[in-house]
């Protein structure tokens, strides 16, 4: 490599004024130390991204950086964790300064908006693949789990489904529409659900992120909770530019199985449903019978559409 390894981490990652109280030691020794707050549990996640599997090769770098970081917020957020820190490893195909920069630009701008801190991580060579484990903390005994749905439960949702999956259609030439930077917006740069999820503390029974479908997230929601659900299709929230391709293609299933919305899916008892703040729309309810129906046009059926999944082809 043209650049040796610790002046790449120096120049690009390092150095960064500390934003966070619990990082007691970053960058810079063998592991970071962080003083975990009393009364809490710390929360781990990671996520890999991979160019041509996650990614379109060409992808701005810029956006990269902040969606890689996003991704791994949403996974904090679904729990009603507070971010603190995260770890980057990167595998480059070779170093690319300019890139470089521009990633590490992204990934900051989201880092500071939530004051986190970079603590460490890898770099090595290889096909481009960029990973971050992510660090929150979550009061003890208020975290957010996938298995706390009950039969008579409201299915709630944060923002609008299917505008990331239609941004890829639009990316990849599938699809043209007159919203198309909306679209691409929502998949290049997602926003993390990080204060949806804290205010879900003590409300929600169950909650999960939305990155490979509804469809197939909330159906991870009813096998860990053994219940069943029903949709409502009219309640569903659609952006006028998913409307315009349901109406033009008859995809109908296309917003229930795209991936990377990154919003929010979770269900609350009806005592507590008074309790939200805030913009949510109720798209379902939670059932004794299992399985995922849907309500629509007069009728009701069972949901058959598959979300993303790794090693399925």
């Amino acid at each position: 490599m043209p650049t040796a390894e610790f002046d790449l981490i120096e120049r690009f990652f390092a150095g960064k004024k500390s934003l966070n109280a619990v990082t007691e030691l970053g960058i810079g020794d063998d592991c970071a130390l962080l003083n975990v707050p009393a009364g809490c549990r710390l929360a781990v996640t990671a996520d890999t991204m991979v160019e041509n599997v996650h990614f379109l090769a060409g992808a701005d770098p810029c956006d990269l950086g902040y969606k890689l970081l996003a991704v791994n917020l949403s996974d904090l957020a679904s729990m009603g964790a507070e971010p603190i820190a995260v770890t980057l490893a990167l595998t480059l195909p070779d170093v690319d300064e300019s890139w470089l920069e521009r990633f590490a630009e992204g990934f900051f701008e989201l880092a500071a908006h939530y004051r986190i801190d970079l603590v460490g991580g890898d770099t090595t060579s290889g096909p481009l693949t960029l990973t971050v484990q992510a660090m929150g903390v979550v009061p003890e005994g208020q975290a957010l789990r996938r298995s706390g749905a009950r039969p008579g439960d409201g299915i709630y949702m944060t923002g609008k489904l299917g505008d990331a999956g239609l941004g890829l259609k639009i990316a990849q030439g599938d699809f043209c529409n007159t919203q198309r930077h909306d679209s691409l917006e929502r998949f290049n740069r997602p926003k993390p659900r990080v204060e949806e999820g804290l205010a879900l503390r003590n409300i929600a029974g169950s909650c999960i992120d939305v990155s490979d479908g509804l469809a197939q997230d909330l159906g991870h929601i009813l096998k860990q909770s053994s219940v069943g659900a029903c949709l409502d299709w009219e309640s569903l929230p659609f952006s006028g530019a998913v409307k315009a391709y349901i109406e033009t293609t008859g995809d109908w299933t296309m917003p229930l199985r795209a991936g990377d919305d990154y919003e929010l899916c979770f269900t609350v008892p009806a005592d507590k449903a008074a309790s939200l703040t805030g913009s949510y729309t109720r798209i379902g309810v939670i059932e004794d019978s299992p399985g995922l129906r849907i309500h629509r046009l007069g009728t009701t059926e069972l949901l058959r559409v598959q979300g993303f999944e790794h090693f399925s082809h």
